[in-house]
């Protein structure tokens, strides 16, 4: 019996990111030289940069029918709009977002699992529906589970002709050797202050400069840090911590759960962010360096810095740097807060 209309799940698209202007060179560089391009390219670099928009644009300039004189992608052909749509038949993206099987709608998952790459490895294995080249985004990369990766090795030891794999990571030391081995390595570098300081100002931000230094200058984290309700949440984590040995751990730690059940792990994340740059910051005045990740909160820190002894502050520095790897896990969001903020109060006798 014939599937009727109403019963086919139709799923949403992904978001499509143009790539910012201080990538362009890089983009136009990677662009002119399609004839030696690598079949798995590796972009790296810190987290808020644009990799993933990069990614993007080189996969439009791969599948682009007109493409401009320097390589990049036209905008306006038939391929480039079905990228961006979401509807390329020669594009796959996997992402941490996956479509629900019932409604079609975008979901956060915690992981890129070994079924969503062994329909990768099948999609790579078929002819080009645009015959001009079978592209694949991975981002981010390390978040593939070790299944997931050992059954990309397949596709990355025997490449199809005419497809290409570009993954993106935040982290490339969490990727298998194996996978970082058979690819070729891009590092993508930040872009110059000055420019990532005006992008921001064009999008509305009223400090830029503070949004800067907590995102380590970073323009697109900057930009989901300068969001109101950030700042305010930021505000009231950064409070409290200034309390050193009068912080209340359980009221802090109980703010996990304001946003409901959904909003629970990225709110520990926002918060484990805002702990570990406070803590780092600690570090760094005890030691007299500069610059600070809260340089709108460099005389508290200066205070709370002189009671704190050295050894102590730096075992917790690790502590939670080893909590946020673990945040793709199971776990309870409170409680792993709560503990952690308990610790925090510790280093102040």
């Amino acid at each position: 019996m014939a599937e009727r209309d109403e019963d086919v799940v139709v799923s949403q698209a992904l978001p499509w990111w143009p790539f910012p202007s201080w990538h362009e060179a890089t983009a136009r560089a990677l662009a002119a030289n399609r004839a030696s391009w690598p079949h798995a390219l590796l972009l790296s670099g810190p987290r808020g940069i644009g990799k993933h928009a990069l990614a993007l644009g080189l996969a439009q300039a791969l599948l682009c029918e007109a493409p401009r004189p320097d390589g990049l992608a036209c905008g306006v052909c038939p391929s480039c709009r079905y990228a961006i749509a979401g509807a390329h038949p020669d594009l796959m993206r996997l992402e941490l977002m996956a479509p629900d099987k019932d409604t079609g709608e975008l979901e956060p998952v915690d992981t890129i699992t070994i079924d969503r790459v062994r329909a990768l490895t099948d999609f790579a294995f078929l002819s080009s529906h645009r015959q001009r080249a079978k592209v694949a985004v991975i981002a981010p990369a390390e978040r593939m589970n070790l299944a997931a990766a050992n059954a990309l090795l397949k596709t990355l030891e025997e490449p199809p002709a005419g497809t290409y794999l570009l993954l993106v990571a935040d982290q490339p030391g969490r990727l298998p050797a194996t996978i970082r081995s058979r690819c070729r390595r891009l590092a993508v570098a930040p872009p110059a202050a000055e420019d990532a300081r005006a992008w921001l100002v064009a999008q509305g931000v009223a400090e830029p400069d503070v949004a800067l230094a907590q995102a380590a200058g970073a323009p697109l984290a900057a930009l989901a840090y300068a969001d109101p309700a950030a700042v305010a949440e930021r505000s009231a984590w950064l409070a409290a911590l200034a309390l050193g040995a009068r912080l209340p751990p359980v009221t802090l730690a109980a703010r996990i759960d304001a946003g409901g059940k959904d909003e629970r792990r990225p709110r520990l994340a926002s918060a484990l962010e805002w702990i570990c740059a406070w803590t780092a910051d600690l570090a760094r005045v005890a030691a007299g360096g500069v610059p600070l990740r809260n340089p709108d909160h460099a005389g508290t820190l200066a205070t709370l810095a002189s009671q704190v002894a050295p050894i102590p502050l730096i075992r917790y520095y690790r502590s939670l740097l080893r909590q946020r790897a673990l945040l793709a896990h199971p776990l309870q969001p409170r409680l792993v807060a709560e503990a952690l903020l308990i610790d925090y109060r510790a280093l102040f006798g």
